[in-house]
């Protein structure tokens, strides 16, 4: 299955993927993202409701604390 996250073209292996599943199996930390799918920003707590399905768009912004 296709999808674009970031502007680039993914396979992904597992059907019926949600996005809280995706980020879980990027080892990403979901405190420090926001996540926009097919143009709509989702909360975090709407995330394992959400499949995803052929040729979605995600925009993944990670934020990262400095000084």
């Amino acid at each position: 299955m296709k999808v674009t996250i970031n502007g680039k073209e993914e396979q992904l292996t597992v059907e019926g993927l949600s996005i809280l599943e995706w980020v879980v199996e990027k080892g990403l930390q979901p405190q420090q993202l926001v996540i926009e799918h097919n143009g709509q920003v989702i909360e975090q707590e709407q995330w394992s409701h959400i499949t995803l399905k052929e040729n979605d768009q995600l925009e993944v912004l990670r934020f990262v604390g400095g000084g």
